[in-house]
């Protein structure tokens, strides 16, 4: 073959680049899984050996990106635990956990989720903690909640984790009593930690089911048309998962991993420089190991988010109550600062304006250093303090929208329940960030979210509205914004986030073959139909490796 020649040829499609250059076109040659040529320069590299796609007048783009998941967990939940939807109640929840638990040998933990935010108060109670003692029949159980921060404990797995009246709250935690002081089983933020350690070592999880669990992840994530994403809190054992699927030639996606500074809710070791000092040897083609990340407060139902002003009193919370967060100013200093020096970025979980302004605060120390290569995310963000809207752009910090909390859902009606409703009903400000010039990266938060389908979340972006149809209503429509700004958030604006945009985001010459044929054209339907669409195939370095092969989405499921 002619090293002219193109090996594959993709014909007669509507092909959006989302690149100024070649905005739309009709071809694209692909040589060496990179795109060689669009339009006619593509149709005159076909040869006698190109393979040749006629698209038939099907609409193609870049594949999407995600600038935040958790991959792993996710394809760990589909091959081996309870995956329940957070909307079920509490009644329906047992009835779920009932059945998974009925399927496994009797030593083997109850694991997965989600129980909704709004159970809080229902599941915090001897009589709920006696119903899942009784659902899983003797085994020990650990249910994660929808945000993943906060955890449900049976009583055999409070036993084997040592938790008894005289534990104390681990920092950053708690363990939630009933009046006579016994725990519940509900674990919020760290507390949690202390039963998935137990769980870690009483029942490991093997590097082939890691590595098991990644490729199935992955595989979910190209039946939505994502080809490159965000680990937001990766641990050594997936790094090194990820390095050894590339290494086998399996790795058929671009991952950015987030190297774990602080943990309290996942039980990771190592942490921090530990797992720092292991970034290198599992750096490899498709995987980057250039963040790390930073837990800085946690999520506003449990009343860990850090706010500058009080949550509602009434609600469980001590009066006055605005949350903390996990660091004060000097730690963080020291964290960005040292990281930084090392070129290596950061991406910080912050659901409370107060901790987003610690971020701004101190990313404004690091520039002023002259450290403007790394790149900073503020994760979730969903509350920002009105002076502090312009400081994204000023500063050059991305705006990690995730998971979807741009519309009504079982999160926001949680979130309302301990916030003033003026406070509450402002979340997610997207208008206005990138009116003052902000970049926005798309994220699903997967498995926060029940799937990481961008499709639905770009519909909610455009309208405020949610895709399921389950939760009627908008929530602040004033910041809906238009279709192709949604498009460039999970596209070529986290590929930008990313550290990617070298390499994929755009269907540019020299950039790797990654693109979608969807089901229809975006900008020809109705906005409705939006929520809709699907990736009839996803292609990722120039190989087919999804093929109308999508699990039902939320939508569907509605």
């Amino acid at each position: 073959m002619s090293h002219r020649e193109a090996e594959l040829l993709l014909v007669n499609g509507v092909i959006d680049t989302l690149d100024d250059a070649v905005p739309r076109t009709h071809a694209l040659a692909v040589v060496g899984g990179k795109i060689a040529a669009l339009g006619d320069d593509a149709e005159a590299l076909r040869g006698p050996a190109t393979v040749v796609v006629d698209l038939d007048g099907a609409y193609v783009m870049p594949s999407l990106l995600d600038v935040h998941n958790h991959f792993l967990l996710a394809g760990q939940m589909d091959l081996f635990e309870l995956a329940a939807p957070p909307t079920l109640s509490l009644d329906e929840f047992l009835a779920a956990i009932a059945d998974h638990a009925a399927a496994l040998p009797e030593d083997r933990w109850v694991v997965g989720g989600s129980w909704g935010s709004g159970l809080l108060n229902e599941i915090n109670t001897p009589d709920a903690l006696a119903r899942l003692d009784a659902a899983t029949g003797g085994r020990p159980a650990l249910l994660k909640d929808d945000s993943k921060h906060n955890r449900w404990a049976n009583s055999r797995a409070l036993e084997l984790a040592g938790i008894a009246r005289d534990t104390e709250d681990p920092d950053g935690g708690q363990i939630l009593r009933d009046a006579d002081g016994n725990a519940t089983g509900v674990l919020i933020e760290s507390g949690g930690v202390l039963v998935e350690r137990t769980l870690a070592e009483l029942q490991p999880i093997s590097q082939d089911e890691v590595a098991r669990a990644a490729v199935r992840g992955i595989e979910i994530l190209h039946s939505y048309g994502v080809t490159a994403f965000q680990d937001a809190a990766a641990s050594l054992q997936t790094m090194r998962a990820l390095k050894e699927l590339d290494d086998a030639g399996r790795l058929d996606a671009w991952v950015v991993t987030s190297m774990q500074a602080n943990d309290f809710i996942f039980g990771t070791t190592p942490l921090g420089e530990g797992i720092i000092e292991h970034r290198e040897e599992t750096r490899s083609e498709h995987h980057r190991p250039d963040f790390i990340k930073i837990f800085l407060d946690g999520v506003p139902p449990s009343g860990t988010g850090a706010f500058l002003e009080p949550y509602l009193e009434g609600v469980g919370f001590p009066e006055c109550h605005c949350g903390s967060t996990t660091m004060d100013p000097n730690e963080l200093e020291h964290w960005l600062t040292s990281t930084a020096e090392r070129g290596i970025s950061a991406k910080i979980h912050c659901t409370g304006d107060a901790s987003v302004r610690l971020v701004l605060d101190t990313v404004a120390k690091i520039r002023a250093a002259g450290h403007t290569g790394v790149r900073y995310h503020i994760a979730h963000g969903q509350f920002v303090h009105p002076d502090d809207l312009a400081r994204f752009a000023e500063l050059d910090v991305t705006a990690d929208i995730s998971p979807s909390l741009w519309f009504p859902g079982v999160i926001s009606e949680a979130i309302a329940t301990v916030l003033p409703a003026d406070r509450a009903s402002k979340m997610q400000p997207n208008r206005t960030l990138l009116d003052l010039g902000a970049r926005l990266a798309g994220g699903s938060d997967w498995p926060v979210s029940v799937s990481p389908n961008a499709w639905e979340a770009i519909y909610g972006l455009v309208t405020r509205q949610d895709p399921s149809g389950q939760f009627p209503g908008t929530l602040w429509p004033e910041q809906a914004i238009a279709l192709e700004e949604a498009i460039r958030a999970y596209t070529s604006d986290s590929a930008e986030a990313m550290g990617l945009a070298d390499v994929t985001g755009t269907l540019a010459v020299g950039k790797s073959a990654d693109l979608v044929v969807l089901s229809d054209n975006p900008y020809e339907i109705p906005v409705d139909a939006v929520r809709h669409l699907s990736a009839r195939q996803t292609w990722f370095a120039g190989r087919k490796v999804c093929d109308d092969a999508r699990p039902a989405s939320a939508v569907d499921r509605a």
